[in-house]
């Protein structure tokens, strides 16, 4: 697998040119990274190519690296079931700089391109419907950035009493867990909030 995988690797290099910025084959994957204006016509030449032939988009993610200038990386997955190969292109864009979307290219693209967006606030050029995806309405920030805070924002549910979607500030239940990273298996110190008759019937069972 990876003689074939370098074998595409070095095809793409020649065919492609100073466009290709970098490859690493590793654990049986190839990965390419190219820079972001040209991501659209080679997301092209991997579906169209002959020797290529990707035509299945699997997934397109990012990445949040804040000490670096360009923060994120936005990778694109890749699936040739003719040839059996897989591919993972990634490219690297900061807060401001959009990339150019896919949604051309590969149709599949929108929600993917949406939910980076919505997640990571990864602005997509070209995209006919760039809006959040998976948060609320309103909602400000983006999730999954690394300096995003956990709390302080706030959550919604649908209160059956009131009939009614209702907001509240976001609780993470830290006290139900023990940050003892001396051992890996601590547990709690206490029970869990309904279990306190377990508790109980395991005393009685252990009386003579």
């Amino acid at each position: 697998m990876d003689d074939a995988l370098n074998k595409l690797a070095a095809y793409l290099a020649d065919r492609l040119g100073a466009k290709l910025i970098g490859s690493e084959v590793a654990l049986g994957e190839l990965t390419i990274e190219v820079g972001r204006q040209h991501i659209s016509e080679i997301i092209t030449f991997l579906r169209d190519d002959s020797l290529c032939r990707f035509g299945c988009l699997i997934d397109i993610c990012g990445a949040d690296y804040p000490e670096r200038e360009e923060r994120f990386d936005v990778i694109y997955h890749l699936l040739s079931p003719w040839l059996n190969h897989r591919i993972r292109v990634r490219i690297k864009t900061d807060e401001a700089s959009p990339v150019p979307s896919i949604v051309g290219v590969f149709p599949a693209a929108n929600w993917f391109e949406r939910e980076a967006y919505d997640l990571y606030g990864i602005l997509f050029e070209g995209h006919p419907d760039l809006r959040r995806l998976l948060t609320d309405y309103g909602f400000q920030g983006h999730p999954l950035r690394k300096d995003f805070p956990l709390t302080g924002f706030v959550e919604l549910r649908y209160d059956d009493e009131l009939k009614r979607v209702v907001y509240e500030p976001v609780k993470l239940m830290q006290e139900y867990r023990s940050f003892d990273f001396l051992s890996p298996w601590e547990g709690m110190d206490s029970a869990i909030p309904g279990d306190e008759k377990a508790g109980v019937a395991r005393d009685k069972d252990a009386k003579p």
